[in-house]
């Protein structure tokens, strides 16, 4: 088919990428092309399967086995591993078992204990659980299945009219059924229609998305396509009609500010905003405001579709009931200075207090009036999805990655209230249904699964000086225990590095929403002057664009001048050293003291100190003193910051491996000086060694000090282990002798 042909879908199916491919590898590909393209399926959305003859493990007979993609798998990145294998004759017969339950029904018990009977059709022992969308993969005589949730059929299966405007668009090839919970009820509903409608090559599922099948898979792949295509072209047809963006939603009531005025209400506002969501749990947020979420915030229509809520269960169960829209008195301003953006604020502030009091109130209503015997206990009140005018749309979640990804699915969400305001008018899950979803048992029980969270897990912690040394082992340190981390220095090059190291081996998570820098993985490189308020003050900020704030603060940074043989130093570089290793750490603890207040929530400082802070030696005054004042600090920020943040110190002995502060020249100097025997021919590592070696000598463990080492104490103050430990040093120096505590 030629590639030109789809307007509104990707066509990504290339016949030399599947040559070669087994017919499970062929089911593969397929769904990886289908995930890859968002109005095809959301992030961990939609489902795919194919009916394969296999050989029986035990008997060698072929046997005909449904693979289909399993339980919390998502299609764009699924592996064969994710796609779970059961005989299909099996599968059939389990209508038997549900026929013979006393009560059946999509809310009744025997539809949930028949998830429990899947395992017992498990192919060849395969571990991967079962989707509870098994039985319409089973249950409908294509070979091959695609079930997706496209914007384009969820806008006519979220329309007042949609079973007219199905048979309009699709005529008798798309059947259409209303709306019914996934499951083995709904399997049987599609086994009927099928039976009578053998000629329909799929079912518009009322508010819930499209389901299609052929004999060949890659039909199906190009029925998919050509499915969501012709949609796609009816809706956007009628959208013009009724004068396209220009009278979208209404039309536009609300002003879009500047680009950069956004930035500073974003920065000036998110951190607030975190610590009002995240009193019970914190969370970690994503920014939007490209032109087609602006495009909804800022009209007539926003507030009103807001309300409604969303229509696909794959969507309400990242963007909760409904988000929060944000009422706001259209503004007329030109003249954007501080005072105004301040004053913008301070009134976003008044409303979202306001806002998020009532929405909480709502979803105790909600809860209390659509909850079931049995069901699980309320969940966190507060919405996961803001909606500004004039800003754009701020989303939360536990992790980065799940915040993105809810900020795709509303904004999937938006596109199917266009398209279906467009073709008809938005209708909205009702309540009960939308409850039913949301506390199903089954999703309760999945989230009870999943494992206990890690200990740094939902923090944001800034590690300045991490291009190298032990900033660089801080970040890897933390973000294996779940944290966030942004990554500063002075280079940005390095700065990125460290990041890029970190998100090359976690991945930069799923979702692909956010704009700008909110567009992030677990990992943010960043360039800072700590010496420059401003520039501190500007990293700051792009921290709470790219989070929504931050947790913990570790100060790693330092630079070390060495006097010359008669003890003298510069005075520049006096200055220096302690513009870097004493004001720069108050410079940033001062900055960042606003913006914890401003959350509100617990955080940590931890700053670098050193042995020589309390050890004299010959040749580094300025770095020792400077040293020395650093401690003090540590007592005096403690004190100042209480009881909102812990302000606490590593001091290390001399750490030589991967110190940007021990280039080859000092090292060679310092062998020269304690008369270490070294060839010019040695390599860096070499040279570093035989260092970090005399040096651990003069210990009592005898080790060289590395930066894992002191990365292993800064966790440990970051962590609760020890959060009753407040103003303290914690040495790192093998048992320095001429350290102890005098």
């Amino acid at each position: 088919m030629a590639k030109t042909k789809y307007k509104y879908v990707n066509d990504l199916w290339k016949g030399s990428e599947v040559k070669g491919l087994d017919a499970a590898e062929r089911l593969v590909y397929r769904s990886n092309k289908l995930g890859s393209d968002q109005r095809i399926t959301n992030t961990g959305g939609g489902n795919t399967s194919s009916k394969l003859t296999e050989t029986d493990p035990l008997t060698g007979d072929a046997v005909e086995v449904l693979w289909v993609k399993g339980s919390g798998g998502d299609l764009r990145t699924s592996k064969k591993e994710n796609f779970a294998s059961l005989y299909q004759e099996k599968l059939i017969a389990l209508q038997g078992v549900y026929a013979g339950k006393k009560k059946r029904g999509p809310k009744s018990p025997a539809e949930d204990e028949m998830v429990g009977m899947y395992p017992h059709c498990t192919f060849n022992l395969n571990p991967r659980a079962s989707s509870i969308d098994t039985p319409l993969h089973s249950f409908v005589p294509g070979k091959h299945v695609d079930h997706t949730h496209p914007n384009a059929p969820i806008a006519i299966c979220a329309s007042k009219n949609s079973k007219r405007i199905t048979k309009a668009v699709y005529g008798d090839d798309i059947i259409w059924t209303p709306w019914l919970r996934p499951g083995f009820e709904l399997g049987l509903e599609l086994q009927a229609i099928t039976q009578k409608h053998p000629n329909a090559k799929g079912v518009m599922l009322g508010q819930h998305g499209l389901i299609n099948w052929d004999d060949d898979d890659k039909k199906c792949y190009y029925l998919s396509l050509d499915l969501i295509e012709k949609g796609s072209a009816y809706i956007e047809k009628a959208y013009r009609k009724k004068g396209g963006d220009k009278k979208a939603f209404g039309g536009q009531k609300h002003l879009t500010l500047p680009e950069k005025v956004r930035r500073q209400v974003f920065a000036k506002l998110l951190p607030w905003l975190r610590g009002k969501v995240g009193q019970q749990k914190r969370f970690i947020g994503t920014i939007q405001d490209d032109a087609a979420i602006l495009r909804f915030v800022n009209s007539k229509d926003a507030g009103r579709l807001a309300e409604l809520g969303t229509s696909c269960p794959d969507h309400f169960l990242r963007t909760k009931i409904k988000p929060l829209y944000v009422p706001l008195k259209p503004h007329k301003n030109r003249d954007f200075s501080g005072d105004w953006v301040d004053c913008f604020v301070g009134t976003l502030k008044q409303n979202l207090t306001a806002g998020l009091k009532q929405y909480k109130k709502d979803y105790a209503t909600y809860y209390k009036n659509c909850k079931r015997p049995g069901s699980p206990a309320m969940r966190d009140a507060n919405p996961t999805v803001m909606l500004i005018p004039g800003c754009g749309m701020i989303t939360w979640g536990k992790n980065k990655s799940e915040s993105r990804v809810t900020a795709e699915f509303y904004n999937c969400a938006v596109e199917v209230m266009r398209g279906a305001e467009a073709i008809d008018k938005y209708i909205a899950l009702p309540q009960q249904e939308a409850f039913d979803i949301e506390y199903w048992a089954l999703e309760e029980a999945k989230l009870q699964r999943m494992p206990a969270e890690m200990e740094l897990a939902r923090q944001i912690i800034i590690v300045i000086g991490a291009g190298s040394g032990i900033g660089r082992e801080v970040a890897h340190r933390v973000v294996r225990d779940g944290a966030h981390v942004v990554c500063v220095d002075m280079s940005l090059s390095a700065a990125q590095a460290t990041a890029k190291e970190i998100t090359d081996q976690y991945g930069v998570g799923i979702g692909v929403a956010g704009s700008g820098i909110s567009n992030c993985g677990p990992a943010l490189g960043l360039a800072c002057n700590i010496t420059d308020r401003a520039s501190v003050r500007a990293m700051l900020d792009d921290v709470a664009l790219a989070y929504g704030g931050f947790d913990s603060i570790c100060v790693t940074a330092g630079v070390f001048w060495p006097s010359d043989t008669t003890g003298h130093i510069p005075d520049d570089k006096w200055d220096f050293t302690f513009g870097v290793n004493v004001k720069g750490s108050y410079i940033v603890a001062d900055e960042a003291a606003n913006t914890w207040r401003e959350q509100g929530l617990s955080g940590n400082l931890v700053l670098t100190t050193s042995a020589n802070a309390v050890v004299a030696k010959k040749g580094s005054v300025a770095y020792d003193t400077s040293k020395a004042a650093a401690n003090h600090l540590v007592r005096e920020l403690a004190i100042e910051l209480s009881p909102t943040v812990r302000v606490n110190a590593v001091a290390p002995a001399t750490v030589v491996k991967g110190s940007s502060m021990f280039p080859r020249d000092r090292v060679i100097g310092s062998l020269a000086k304690y008369g270490i025997k070294y060839s010019k021919k040695d390599s860096d590592d070499s040279l570093r060694d035989k260092l970090a070696q005399f040096y651990a000598n003069r210990t009592l463990t005898k080790a060289p000090i590395t930066p894992e080492d002191q990365a292993e104490a800064f966790y440990l103050l970051l962590t609760s282990r020890l959060d009753k430990t407040c103003g303290q040093v914690l040495a790192v120096d093998g048992g320095l002798e001429d350290a102890f505590l005098r």
